[in-house]
């Protein structure tokens, strides 16, 4: 099993200093060696700031980070983030491992504990006459505002918060899914921000914090706390994803994630990120993993 090759390879690793006088068998012949751990991840190759093919986002950068902690190298497995990606990566596929995968209420795969929570954020011009900081200000009638759309019925939380106050008339969708051939698909709103075609973005704070800081026009990015008459959440706890029938690489990920969590917070740093406190870790144990081997 993949789960025991990983202990018995890291406990070679731990005493190979002290194992070079025994590299063969009584009998002459050379010791078998364990062959190289392989993390097989399937990513995005085109969805920057999370990741892409030539490994330049931060998913891209944590997993080299949990990889080298693990001794293991990392074969990616390129999918486009559409839907089927996760029975086509992962149930089906030769994936292992999905970086970037919201930790409660999704049971495609098993979720790690969580590496960084993130919120949706306001984003605008900082020459702005209106200073957006909640859902309830005034302003947001008569605003152009930009947000996500995913193109069936069900409207992304930020569409959603809107349509609760009434706002839907003064809205200009993005499309999550856009031009696979656009070199950054996701900065499409962003861009709009900075360019003066919207008035005010609302967007997943990954997407607002790396693409603001790019902008030649200097922009505003404002985490959103809940709003007071929605039910749909606005910040979520993010994890990294395990195909469900290998619970034990979920905890030795979760080991990881404790032992770099400090080099794991400068990357984010480093993609601007914003972070809210995340919500109480729970434990491996949380998930009955007979329950989820299925």
């Amino acid at each position: 099993m993949f789960s025991r090759f990983l202990k018995l390879l890291a406990a070679v690793l731990m005493f190979a200093p002290f194992c070079h006088a025994a590299t063969t068998q009584p009998s002459g012949q050379p010791s078998a060696q364990p062959s190289p751990l392989v993390l097989h991840i399937a990513s995005d190759p085109n969805n920057l700031p999370f990741s892409n093919e030539r490994e330049e986002g931060f998913e891209n950068k944590i997993a080299a980070l949990i990889a080298n902690d693990l001794g293991a190298t990392i074969e990616y497995n390129w999918f486009a983030q559409r839907r089927g990606f996760f029975r086509e990566a992962v149930k089906h596929g030769p994936s292992d491992i999905v970086m970037g995968v919201p930790t409660v209420d999704f049971e495609r795969v098993l979720p790690t504990r969580p590496y960084y929570r993130s919120t949706y954020c306001f984003v605008y011009r900082k020459s702005s006459p209106a200073q957006i900081k909640s859902f309830d200000d005034p302003a947001l009638h008569k605003l152009k505002i930009g947000v996500p759309l995913v193109g069936d019925s069900k409207n992304t939380p930020p569409a959603q918060w809107l349509a609760d106050r009434g706002i839907v008339d003064n809205i200009v969708g993005f499309p999550v899914y856009t031009d696979y051939r656009d070199a950054t698909p996701a900065s499409k709103m962003i861009d709009a921000s900075a360019a003066g075609d919207i008035d005010v973005a609302i967007a997943w704070g990954p997407i607002a914090g790396y693409f603001a800081k790019k902008q030649s026009v200097p922009l505003t990015v404002v985490p959103i706390t809940q709003p007071s008459k929605s039910s749909t959440p606005i910040a979520y706890d993010i994890s990294i994803g395990v195909k469900r029938s290998n619970s034990q690489l979920r905890r030795q990920i979760d080991d990881v994630l404790i032992r770099r969590k400090f080099e794991i917070d400068r990357i984010l740093d480093d993609y601007g990120v914003p972070r809210v406190p995340t919500s109480e870790p729970a434990t491996p144990s949380r998930i009955d993993d007979e329950k989820m081997s299925h």
